[in-house]
């Protein structure tokens, strides 16, 4: 590789001086580093600050180029992505205060292969996302015992781990929720059937902005289906949803939708404004006037005269009738 790079800089300065950032960084990568030494010498051979962070762990890395930890922050100047398994595992970047010079694109480049290269040395590799295809077999009714197994298996599951399994819709990427969700745990994801999939040892809590019901029954591919019931629950209130919370109301979800449709009651909550049917959910869930004022932050007279208005569309005194009309209501979309 020297003597390649000797002859080519009688052709060309940059392509030597590309070549010579590759050998730097095959001589660390056989020097088996850690994260920490990956950066600081990448800002060292910057000459500025180089840092490296991890999505599964949030930890950044900040290294300035005199090798001790960065605390003065510059711009961001140019920035690459860490993939492993094809999937983006985090991300390298350089702060350089001038202009971004020619070999940065290089350099941000190799970093970034050999941060990949260090995580799964040593990390294990901690990538979420799967084979829809192996994932699909693991959660499908139709698949047997053996077949399930192997799937499990080959998704890293030990046979005797408790697998959770959620059901997702989210415009957010499905690795980071994952991540976010089970972020010292084994899970895997992938989409399936319009919604994503979670499967893990463990589910903690969902970030803002996704909704997810989640399934209650040991068999994958039970949970499965009860974690798309859940999911179907969920609303902007309420955007995760546990099967096991849901009792006899999900039963709901068994009813075709054209006979839920057809409900008088389920018709009449299909009429009102969105603004009604805020204060009416909001009094479901709380049972009460000045509760649900609290939660709309409202007066309660405001949502008393709604309340008043909402009484003639819908024409139910019965609160559980009413909570039974939302909830159907709800399974409509």
């Amino acid at each position: 590789m020297e003597a390649l790079a000797s002859r080519l800089s009688n052709l060309d300065s940059h392509v030597e001086g590309a070549i010579r950032v590759v050998i730097f960084y095959d001589t660390l990568m056989r020097r088996r580093v850690d994260l920490a030494a990956l950066a600081r010498a990448s800002a060292g051979l910057a000459e500025c600050v180089a840092g490296i962070r991890l999505h599964s762990t949030g930890k950044v890395i900040r290294m300035s180029p005199g090798g001790t930890e960065a605390t003065a922050t510059d711009p961001t100047s140019s920035r690459s992505p860490i993939t492993l398994d094809d999937e983006e595992i985090g991300e390298v970047w350089l702060e350089r205060a001038g202009d971004v010079l020619p070999l940065d694109e290089v350099l941000l480049d190799r970093l970034a292969i050999a941060a990949a290269a260090v995580v799964e040395r040593y990390g294990p590799a901690r990538t979420t996302m799967a084979d829809p295809a192996l994932v699909e077999l693991a959660i499908s009714a139709d698949s047997d015992a053996a077949g399930r197994a192997r799937a499990l298996r080959l998704l890293g599951f030990a046979p005797d781990q408790p697998i959770h399994v959620a059901a997702v819709r989210t415009d957010k990427p499905l690795d980071r929720v994952a991540a976010l969700v089970c972020p010292s745990h084994l899970v895997k994801a992938a989409p399936v059937g319009g919604s994503g999939v979670l499967l893990a040892t463990k589910l903690g809590d969902f970030p803002a902005g996704v909704r997810a019901g989640v399934g209650a029954h040991a068999c994958p591919s039970q949970a499965w289906a009860e974690a798309q019931v859940a999911l179907r629950f969920t609303t902007a209130r309420t955007p995760v949803v546990r099967y096991s919370a849901l009792g006899a109301v999900a039963l709901l979800a068994q009813v075709p939708v054209d006979v839920l449709r057809a409900n008088a009651d389920v018709a009449a909550v299909a009429a009102l404004s969105a603004d009604d049917l805020e204060t009416l959910d909001a009094y479901c869930a709380t049972g009460s006037l000045r509760r649900a004022a609290d939660l709309l932050h409202l007066h309660h007279s405001s949502v008393s005269r709604r309340l008043e208005q909402i009484g003639k569309v819908l024409e139910v005194t019965d609160l559980a009738r009413v909570k039974l009309a939302v909830a159907a209501f709800r399974l409509l979309d």
